[in-house]
């Protein structure tokens, strides 16, 4: 498992600023399962967490590590394809939200997303990238790409102060 500062995305130094984008290569199913518990750890009512990458590339896999941490329970974490939005109980509501197969941001919106995304609860959303022009201004973008049968390569970059400070903190986190 390697976790380094992205250099041509990081528009920060270390210090009193903050890292505003890094890389994390995945060697296995268990460094992603250790990156979500990273990525929980730095969680707090009202992120948002939009993961995006091809079918297969371990979205919902990160998500389940995520949400595990979280409730301090082994959930069954599917892909909400189908249901879209999907409510797992913790001390922070936790929302798991897809994007795939809707046609476009107004359906996203008329399934009542637009609250919970400015609401108190740490929201994942899966195919982010399609709903993209409703998406609060400050989230933590996660890109996943798969390098092998198990090996991801995870790029975290902040959108705003908020999710800057999380990839500080998840840097910081992972390499103590």
């Amino acid at each position: 498992m390697w976790c380094w500062p992205s250099r041509q995305f990081c528009s920060h130094s270390w210090g009193e600023s903050a890292l505003s984008a890094l890389q994390f290569q995945a060697k296995s199913e268990d460094d992603t399962d250790r990156l979500g518990q990273a990525v929980a750890g730095i969680l707090r009512a009202g992120d948002v967490v939009t993961l995006n990458g091809e079918l297969g590339a371990g979205k919902t896999r990160l998500v389940r590590a995520i949400v595990t941490s979280l409730t301090g329970e082994n959930q069954l974490v599917n892909s909400p394809t189908f249901v879209l939005i999907q409510q797992y109980p913790a001390a922070i509501p936790i929302y798991h939200m897809d994007a795939y197969r809707l046609s476009n941001e107004d359906e996203f919106l008329a399934l009542g997303a637009e609250e919970i995304l400015e609401g108190d609860g740490v929201c994942l959303v899966e195919w982010a990238e399609r709903i993209a022009g409703v998406l609060p201004a400050d989230h933590l973008r996660i890109d996943i790409i798969s390098t092998g049968e198990y090996t991801r390569q995870f790029q975290l970059t902040g959108t705003g102060p908020r999710s800057n400070q999380m990839v500080s903190q998840f840097f910081r986190q992972l390499n103590d």
